[in-house]
Parts: structure tokens; sequence; C-alpha cells
């Protein structure tokens, strides 16, 4: 009887100890995540990573406001991408058989930012300029802007005022921009030219170095950023008075003032120079000619041009330049105990090449056993051509007459094919062996 009640004791206990045991085993659920941003930006497209730790749950339920994907019931929902800019509430559930719990974060994410501007310079790239400015950016709640070099130096307006740069070179413009959390920003360089300098400058042509009427030269405009030019003279001919490089001709002696103004659309500039156009004397003077004996031919040069004003070797010479020479010196060595002239189209019977298109010139090689009167003093003092134009040169033709270095300053008649009568002045003989070589000053008419 006794076994018979513990029996039935045991048997009604049994339920009272499980149901004892099943709310010991009651686990609590505590909801908890976190994120990480990709490269720490919250400027949208954001992209987040989330890690949930969560206590005690069995299942999970994720709402995603504003991003893709929008829900998720996966543990660990892995990466999140958010495109717009806003508020947004992240939301876990989480729960198991008796418990539930709910965490929300609320995101602040920012706008998208593309800083960027575009820059005018106004009327054209000389330096000083006014600079046009047009933002472009997007996304941007505030904005500061540094203008290297620019008045003014700095703005925080979204749309700038006109800056600007009175010196050429390179001017950096930087936009810095936020967007309240993050900072970008852009720069631009732009380059301004000189500002205009005005300048000219006058040089005769070859054959009117001497400055003497008639006068031709050039003016050589070395104007910098300039766009329109007009040319004035006080007098001669100006063969283009607009174009940026030109030229002038005066037929008589005198001073004149020759006026260059140069503009760029900005800015305009005058400049004055004058020109001292001497009396004409038809003559021009060579002064320090050297010339050297027969075996200086390839290194001196024995061959000259009273045209081009020029010693020419033998490997000089060239079919265009032939015909221009008009002096041929012969020396025999440096002992000058034999020397004359001869004229370019002989030149080959002595030692010299045959040279092409070579005029025929005539020399007085002895002045003393002809009946011609020019003395050193002559020479000296000639200022014009007037002394040469009496001189009969050619009918007083030396022939086969030679010099030596017996006397010196010793002097030398010629007259061209074309008619121009000059005189040449030997200064000095210089011995060098084959490098030997006379010293002389030459004076020629400009024409007959």
């Amino acid at each position: 009887m006794i076994k018979k009640i513990f029996f039935l004791l045991y048997i009604l206990l049994i339920p009272i100890s499980l149901f004892s045991c099943f709310h010991e085993q009651e686990i609590p659920v505590n909801a908890d995540f976190e994120y990480t941003i990709t490269a720490k930006s919250y400027t949208v497209p954001v992209e987040l990573t989330l890690t949930n730790k969560t206590v005690g749950a069995d299942f999970y339920k994720w709402t995603f406001e504003g991003a893709s994907p929008a829900t998720s019931t996966e543990k660990q929902p892995g990466r999140i991408i958010y495109p717009n800019a806003g508020t947004y509430t992240i939301r876990l559930e989480a729960w198991n058989d008796t418990q539930h719990q709910i965490k929300e974060l609320v995101l602040q994410l920012d706008s998208a930012v593309v800083v960027n501007f575009e820059t005018q310079i106004e009327v054209n790239d000389f330096a000083p300029a006014n600079v046009k400015i047009r933002n472009k950016s997007r996304g941007a709640s505030t904005y500061e802007w540094t203008f290297e070099g620019g008045i003014p130096a700095t703005s925080n307006a979204g749309d700038p005022p006109l800056v600007y740069f009175d010196q050429p070179g390179d001017h950096v413009i930087t936009l810095r921009v936020t967007n309240g959390r993050e900072t970008f920003s852009y720069s631009k360089k732009i380059n301004l030219k000189e500002s205009l300098q005005t300048e000219f400058t006058i040089v005769p042509v070859f054959e009117d170095e001497d400055y003497e009427a008639p006068l031709t030269a050039t003016l050589e405009n070395q104007t910098r950023s300039g766009l329109q030019y007009n040319w004035k003279s006080t007098g001669g001919i100006i063969a283009n008075s607009s174009s940026q490089h030109t030229s002038i001709h005066f037929d008589s002696p005198g001073e004149y003032t020759i006026t260059l103004e140069a503009n760029n659309d900005k800015q305009t500039q005058v400049v004055q120079h004058t020109i001292q156009v001497k009396a004409n004397t038809n003559l021009y003077t060579m002064k320090d000619v050297r010339l050297g004996v027969s075996a200086a031919q390839n290194t001196i040069g024995c061959l000259y041009s009273t045209k081009l004003r020029k010693v020419f070797t033998r490997n000089e010479i060239t079919p265009e330049n032939g015909k221009w020479i008009d002096l041929a010196f012969f020396g025999i060595n440096s002992s000058y105990s034999y020397c004359r002239f001869v004229s370019p189209d002989s030149a080959a019977g002595f030692t010299f090449p045959d040279i092409p298109g070579a005029t025929h010139t005539a020399f007085v090689n002895t002045i003393e056993k002809s009946p011609l009167k020019f003395t050193v003093s002559d020479f000296d003092t000639m200022t014009t051509d007037t002394p040469l134009k009496e001189l009969a040169i050619k009918v007083n033709d030396s022939g086969t007459a030679f010099f030596t270095n017996a006397s010196s300053p010793y002097i030398v008649l010629f007259e061209t094919q074309d008619g121009r009568k000059g005189a040449i002045k030997i200064k000095s003989f210089i011995a060098n062996g084959a490098q030997s070589y006379i010293l002389a000053d030459i004076k020629v008419q400009k024409s007959n």
C-alpha cells in the first residue's frame, strides 16, 4: 500500500519538475548591430557593411530604408548600398520562441558632390584681364574660392564676381566645397600673355647700311602682345602702314620721325624713333679687308665682291656669287715680291679656279707708271665719288704690271664691268707663311 502511495506521488511530481526545468532554460534576446562605412565616406553613393552582434535570437528581419537591398532575413546581411542622400533608419528585429527585440539606428548620408567650374577670359588672354567664372558644382553647401594673383584674392560666394589679374603668367584658381561633412577641391590654371609692350627698330637694307639717301629700311616690329598696328612717318614712303612688319623709303637726306601705334583691343601704346638720312656720297667704304696670298685662298680667301662686301675662299665660290666677284688679289708668297690684282675673268691663269659668271675688272696696279694721279692722301680725304669720276682707269689698265711690298700704304685703282670706279689702299703686308695677307681699305662708287 505504501509503495502505491509513493508511485502516485512520483507520477504527480514529474510534470511539476518538467515545468520547472523549461522555465529555467528561457534565453533572453539582446538585439544589437554595428556598421562600417566603406572608405569612411558618408557621401552617396554610400556602401556599408553590417555586423550583427545580437545575442539570444534565432530569427532576424532587417529593414533598410532607402537602400539596396531593402530587407534581409540573414543574420549577417553583408553589404548595403545607399544611392541617395538623406536620413534613413536601419531596423533589426531579432527573436526566439519566447522573446522579441527591436533595434533601430538612424543614418545621415550626405549629398554627392561634383566640384567643377569654367573660366572665361574676357576680350583676350593678354594681361591685364578680367576672368568670369561659372560654378558648375553640385551637392555642395559651402564654397571657398582662392584666386592666385587675382583681385579679389578669395570669395565664399557660389558664383564669384569677376576676378582681375594684372600680371602675365600662370594663375591657379581653386574651389574647395563641403557638403557638411566632407571637403572636395578642384583647381584650374589659366595663363595670361604679357601685356602690350610696343617697340620697333629701323634697319637699313644691306645696300643702304651707310644711311645715305636714297635709303630703304626695314621697320622691324618687336612689339609683344600686339594685334593691330599703324605706322606713320614725317617723311618717306611706308610700304604698308597697317602691316606688322613693313619698310620705308627715303629719297632725300634729313631727319625723320617714325611712329608706331600698337593695340591689342585692351591697350594702346605709341612709340617713336628718329632716323638721320645722310646726303648721298655715291661712295661705299670698306675697312680692314684681308686678302690672302695664293697659298691662303682656301683659308683667308683672295677674292672679293664690292657689291656683297665679302671675301670669298676658293671653296665658297658658286654660280650664284661668282658673278658678283670683281677683285682678285694674287700674291706669290709671303715675300710679296710679285703682287697684282687680276680680273675675275682672267683669274684661272693665276692659280685660281674658274669663276662661274666671271666679269671683267680693269686695274691700274702701278699708278706711278701711268698718267693717272691719285695719292694715299687723295684716298684718305675722299668723302664722295667726285675724285674717281674723271679717272680714265680702263684705258690705263696695267696689263701685266705688278707691285711689291716695297712701300705701303699702296694704292691700286680699278673699274668694274658695270662701270663703277674704286681705289684700294693696301695698309700693310702681313707676313705669316702660307697664311700671309694684305690688309686694305676699299672705296668704290655705288653706281657709275
